[in-house]
This record gives C-alpha cells, sequence and structure tokens, in this order.
C-alpha cells in the first residue's frame, strides 16, 4: 500500500519525488513520506534467450538483490495489447518499489523494452533502471524454441518468426532506446556463463550506483 499516503488515505502513484529526502509527496495533502530509492535492473529479451533460466541461477550470485520472473504477476486481467500492457508494467514496478524498501535492489526478468517502463507514474520511485538485453543469433533461438515441451507451444512457425523478428530489433535499436540497453549475445554461452556475465554486470552498477545511462556491447 505504498501509494496510500499515511496521513491522507488518499491513493496516489504520481507524488512528487523531493531527491534530498528521498520524500515521496503526497499531491493532496503535502505529507512527506521517507523511503529508499534504489535502482532497478531488468533482463529482457526474446522467449528462447535465456531469461528464465539465468533467473534461477543469478540469486547464488547476486545475493543482495531480488530476482522476480515478471510472469509470476500474469493473469488474464492484464492481457490488453492495445494498451500495450499498460496494467502489467505499472503493476510489476509496484511490486518492485514495495520490495525495495527492504533496502534489496530487484531484478525483473521478462520481456520488455524501456518505453514499457520509463513512461510509467512508477518510475519515479527508482533512481535508475538499467537494461539488458539477451540475444542470440537467429537459428540458435529457433533451436531453443523449437526445443522447449510441446506444452509450450513455442515451436509454432508464427511464434518463432515474432520471437526472431524481437531479437533483431533488440540488436537493431538497443543503442537508440532512452536508455540505451546493455546486449549481451549468449550464442555460444552456457547458461553458467551467461549467468556470470550478468552478476558482473550488476554489481558493476551497485558498486557505484553509477546513473549515467550508457548502451554497452558485452564481447565475451
Amino acid at each position: 500500500m505504498f501509494n496510500v499516503c499515511p496521513k491522507c488515505g488518499v491513493y496516489s502513484a504520481e507524488k512528487v519525488i523531493e531527491p534530498e529526502g528521498p520524500f515521496a509527496v503526497c499531491p493532496h495533502c503535502g505529507y512527506k513520506h521517507h523511503f529508499l530509492r534504489l535502482p532497478l535492473f531488468v533482463i529482457t529479451g526474446a522467449s528462447g534467450t535465456g531469461k528464465s533460466a539465468v533467473c534461477l541461477e543469478l540469486p547464488k550470485k547476486t545475493s543482495e538483490c531480488v530476482f522476480l520472473e515478471c510472469d509470476l504477476f500474469w493473469c488474464p486481467h492484464f492481457d490488453k495489447p492495445e494498451e500495450d500492457y499498460r496494467n502489467f508494467r505499472d503493476h510489476c514496478l509496484r511490486v518492485a518499489k514495495s520490495i525495495g524498501q527492504s533496502g534489496r535492489p530487484v531484478v525483473l526478468c521478462g520481456t520488455v523494452v524501456p518505453d514499457g517502463y520509463e513512461i510509467s507514474a512508477e518510475r519515479r520511485y527508482f533512481t535508475e533502471i538499467h537494461y539488458l538485453a539477451l540475444v542470440c543469433e537467429d537459428e540458435e533461438l529457433k533451436k531453443r524454441l523449437t526445443e522447449r515441451p510441446g506444452w509450450r507451444r513455442s515451436s509454432q512457425p508464427e511464434f518463432i518468426r515474432k520471437m526472431t523478428d524481437f531479437n533483431q530489433w533488440i540488436k537493431d535499436n538497443a543503442h537508440k532506446t532512452q536508455p540505451p540497453m546493455t546486449i549481451l549475445d549468449n550464442t555460444r554461452l552456457s547458461v553458467e556463463g551467461t549467468v556470470e556475465r550478468i552478476a558482473e554486470w550488476i554489481h558493476g552498477k551497485c558498486c557505484y550506483l553509477d546513473t549515467r545511462p550508457s548502451q554497452k556491447l558485452l564481447d565475451f
């Protein structure tokens, strides 16, 4: 219930943030709610690039963070592509914001691009959102999707086409998004190797909390 003002009880996500507190200022009564403003980490990429696999293993390497797979929050209520899944994106950030009040940064794993989060009213509660996109070569992506269990329905030609298109879009546009996304090509990396690289990336951001956006190509 972070968005509910402790003084007047009015619900609002669109509070004014005073960084020197930091304080979330209620737009209705002016109450200043002190809170922890932490960075947020997002691991994105097309289906088949390894997001779920690394999300299971990363806590062993980066216990200072809380890892959440966005699929945990999904329900039919959020299935509104015509709204670009706005309520779903907001909900993911709202949960991450609340968990962050424990003092541990959150890592969200799910398919998203920066525009999905940066325009959210919930974005203001984070110092920075750092994005890392997993990519791989098209043939490797097709192989991974085809080898999945049948119940996942990921071997359908149309689904494979959509994922390879998105995979290529990330490669072409990661440096153009705001903020830019870091790219990690794991075509020839094991899950363990991918986890190591992502852990290095997170630790590099956490050690000094440098919020300057920059796009990097991780070439291992």
